[in-house]
């Protein structure tokens, strides 16, 4: 097995343990990269000035370059260090917060009975439900919302090396059209006092003056939303079939489901992987790094450390001082990760409410094709047919 395979395999763990036995840092040579599988090796490195988002030499993946996808891939915070990392995230994180102090419950009703969410498939509660939350809470109308989390879908699709021709097409114009209807947003004279005019507010005051770098990490905020979160709702479903004791006649009540939601994204993480790239020679641990090498971050493989969660291969809903590097750690920690774990308990909270007798175990499932996402698709067979 690889690291990239392990992502989607059916059960990596045991692989992540035996390569933390080799080392918490180790230089595979086939794949021409190393592998941090270590809880401390991996903070020191998304903490370390030298160890970048980016290579120097392609800040934007050559693929992407000659398209919108491109431009606002370009522009994203977490994409870039220093000032451009900076300036936007001094404006956005903020707002991120308040949104978290929202009625998510609220939205995420609302939002279920704009989009007419009737059916138990998990797939339309995973991808569409989160993305259309945090549309309306930036201000889009409930007849944009299939557009908004389908056009978001199509974008995702550019972060992904997996991507062919065809989808990067369709990244392509997602991110014009995304683009487009960010604008007219901004341009409505009344933003009013929701997240949107906050955010405006707090742009118009800041030092920082780049309208087209605003709408790129607009668009972002419903990237990271996408496939993440959608993984991490997928992964907390699966949790219920695997641990029913834990869950069989107990109320799903919204305490007990952000827990399983927090011990899932530690011991089951949707990202399980992440990349950085060294711009100068560093020494991290024993290891001594040079400028140009590629680090592969074994997140999930940092969840199960035991120096970091002890007993780290069982799952505990009461887990004291749970350790999740699943949002990253450092300069680049995901300011949305409160956020999306509050939306991805309040989602899997009305999915069990609206359909009681029918959630994960009715369906099997595969995970989707990626280098570093877990995220599982849903589906009936002849098997479990009811």
């Amino acid at each position: 097995m690889t690291p990239f395979e392990a992502a989607t395999h059916a059960d990596p763990y045991a692989y992540y343990s035996r390569l933390r036995q080799q080392g918490a840092l180790l230089f595979d040579a086939e794949l021409g990269v190393w592998m941090a599988s270590g809880a401390s090796v991996v903070e020191a490195i998304l903490e370390h000035p030298d160890c970048l988002v980016r290579p120097l030499h392609e800040p934007i993946p050559t693929a992407l370059l000659q398209g919108a996808a491109g431009d606002v891939f370009g522009r994203l915070m977490r994409m870039n260090e220093g000032a451009q990392h900076q300036c936007p995230r001094r404006v956005i994180e903020p707002t991120l917060a308040s949104m978290g102090r929202q009625n998510i419950s609220g939205i995420v009703a609302q939002v279920i009975e704009a989009l007419d969410t009737s059916g138990d498939n998990p797939n339309q509660w995973m991808f569409t439900v989160p993305v259309s939350v945090i549309a309306t809470m930036m201000g889009f109308t409930s007849s944009q919302l299939q557009e908004v989390a389908q056009l978001t879908r199509d974008f995702v699709a550019c972060l992904s090396p997996l991507s062919d021709e065809a989808q990067l097409s369709k990244a392509h114009c997602g991110a014009a059209r995304l683009s487009h209807m960010f604008q007219a947003l901004l341009n409505n004279d009344d933003k009013g006092s929701g997240v949107l005019g906050r955010l405006y507010s707090d742009y118009e005051v800041s030092a920082w003056k780049d309208d087209d770098a605003l709408i790129a990490n607009l668009i972002g905020l419903l990237s990271q939303t996408c496939e993440a979160t959608a993984g991490l709702i997928g992964n907390t479903l699966i949790a219920f079939q695997r641990n029913p004791d834990l869950f069989e006649g107990k109320q799903a009540t919204p305490t007990l489901v952000a827990e399983w939601v927090a011990e899932v994204a530690r011991y089951d993480s949707p990202v399980q992987s992440t990349r950085r790239f060294v711009a100068k020679r560093c020494t991290i641990g024993d290891s001594v790094l040079e400028a140009g090498d590629t680090i592969l971050l074994l997140l999930a493989a940092a969840n199960r450390d035991p120096r970091a969660n002890p007993d780290p291969d069982s799952f505990l809903l009461k887990r004291a001082q749970r350790r999740t590097l699943s949002f990253g750690s450092g300069r680049h920690q995901c300011p949305g990760q409160p956020l999306a774990l509050a939306v991805a308990s309040e989602v899997i909270s009305a999915f069990l409410h609206r359909k009681p007798g029918s959630n994960a175990c009715a369906y099997r499932w595969r995970y989707l094709p990626s280098l570093n996402g877990r995220i599982p698709q849903f589906y009936r067979d002849e098997g479990t047919q009811q």
